[in-house]
């Protein structure tokens, strides 16, 4: 395995192009992968009443799409080291549509939702990091902020464009009528990225018998960087986070028909602001970090300390939106909780990859995503459990939602305390990058899949 140099010259006309239109293909595959998970929040209410089911049966099979999840982020975060983007990313979203297609069987049940989302989702668990490894090799070091934003910025418009879109869907052909329309858009992905997908030229290059050259860098143990400050808080920030993203998807659909009093009309319009919400704060800091970095400012400061901001913010307004009395105020401060602490994401991935060689940066990201994704399959049955439990579903959504905003402040102190990719990155990558050869200095950069 050789590197391409980490630090090129200003990249061809070509090249650029090819990099924004690859970044907005993956911007799309984001998008198929929020919708994908928020369609089952969307039509609950139908799921609970034709298949007769409770809190805690809606909220095991909400969680059992992390039932693999995690681990098959780790497993093809490892291959993403090893094998090109191109085919990783086409066959998982062929795994998607497979397991959405089954839901359109009348006969299919309890059983067959679970067994369908833990297909969903081990097709998913990796999809995110693997998509910003991807974008990272379109840009170099202290360029990354603003591509993962506008990745993760793809998982806002998913959730905006699906609601409206599934609630109709569902109204007019039944609500498994929905889950196949999102089976034929990943199918429709597929040969898009077949056509226009790749990876860049900021990657390791993959090949039998090429030896590094100067890429000691990728002799680092993996457990040194899996050890850093910075990863352990951005992933244990992450979990937080990704725990209220799953309690969103999952619960804040029957939360607002059930205890708001909205209609299905208002809901498909009010589930789609958290979206708009998340997907400005998501460039906004992802813009707002990288003008910090091209100005010299510490990347603790750019993506430790203004990340933490967010995930504080969101853990506030939840902790009010429950006792907010006006329906103008609980929805003001319910689209701040669920779309502010996604905001730090971005900043987060570009930490984790500033301080990773090359050669570590997919296995990296792939196992951070997977131990924070871990909240993911307990918080939703947990919601359930904490909501049958209650004396009134009231209290009970109240339980569940505090629970969430606390663990989101914790995050936000630990990133503050941990995260700081300027140090990290000394340790393990040393003071100087390796220099790169006289040919690979005057060569353009050239798009390796």
């Amino acid at each position: 395995m050789t590197l391409e140099a980490e630090s090129r010259p200003a990249e061809a006309d070509g090249t650029r192009r090819r990099a924004r239109a690859v970044l907005a293909v993956l911007a799309l595959f984001i998008v198929i992968n929020a919708a994908d998970k928020a369609v089952l929040g969307l039509t609950a209410g139908p799921i609970k009443d034709e298949l007769g089911l409770t809190a805690t049966e809606f909220g095991t099979i909400a969680s059992s799409f992390y039932l693999l999840f995690s681990l098959s982020a780790v497993s093809v975060g490892f291959l993403g080291d090893r094998i090109r983007p191109r085919p990783l990313l086409a066959v998982l979203a062929l795994v998607w549509a497979a397991a959405q297609l089954p839901v359109l069987l009348p006969a299919a049940g309890f059983g067959a939702l679970v067994a369908t989302r833990v297909m969903l989702g081990a097709g998913e668990g990796p999809g995110y990091p693997l998509a910003n490894y991807t974008a990272f090799t379109w840009y170099p070091e202290k360029r990354r902020a603003l591509p993962s934003a506008v990745v993760v910025a793809g998982g806002a418009g998913g959730s905006v464009l699906a609601a409206p879109l599934v609630i109709l869907v569902s109204e007019t052909l039944g609500w498994r009528a929905a889950f196949g329309l999102l089976g034929a858009a990943g199918l429709l992905w597929t040969a898009l990225w077949l056509r226009l997908g790749g990876g860049g030229p900021y990657t390791a290059r993959l090949g039998p018998g090429d030896e590094p050259s100067g890429a000691a860098h990728d002799t680092v143990p993996f457990w040194r960087v899996v050890t850093t400050g910075t990863w352990l808080g951005a992933t244990l920030s992450t979990f937080a986070v990704m725990w209220t993203l799953a309690l969103g998807f999952a619960w804040v659909p029957l939360y607002l028909e059930e205890q708001a009093g909205f209609s299905d009309a208002e809901i498909s319009g009010i589930v789609g602001l958290p979206a708009l919400s998340m997907a400005v704060l998501v460039l906004t800091a992802g813009a707002v970090a990288h003008r910090l970095l091209r100005r010299g400012v510490s990347a603790r400061l750019a993506q430790g300390l203004l990340g933490a901001l967010l995930p504080l913010l969101a853990g506030v307004c939840m902790l009010g939106m429950t006792r907010a009395a006006p329906a103008v105020l609980l929805l003001a401060l319910l689209v701040v909780a669920f779309s502010a602490g996604n905001g730090q994401t971005p900043l987060t991935n570009a930490a984790i990859a500033d301080i990773c060689p090359p050669g570590r940066r997919s296995a990296a990201l792939g196992l951070s995503y997977a131990l924070a994704a871990l909240s993911s399959l307990v918080a939703p049955y947990a919601t359930g459990r904490i909501i049958d439990a209650a004396p009134t579903e009231a209290i009970g959504y109240g339980r569940a939602f505090d629970l969430a905003a606390w663990l989101l402040i914790t995050g936000a102190a630990l990133s503050v305390l941990l995260i700081r990719p300027d140090r990290d990155a000394r340790v393990l990558l040393g003071h100087s990058a390796p220099k790169p050869t006289a040919s690979a200095a005057n060569a353009e950069p050239s798009a390796k899949e």
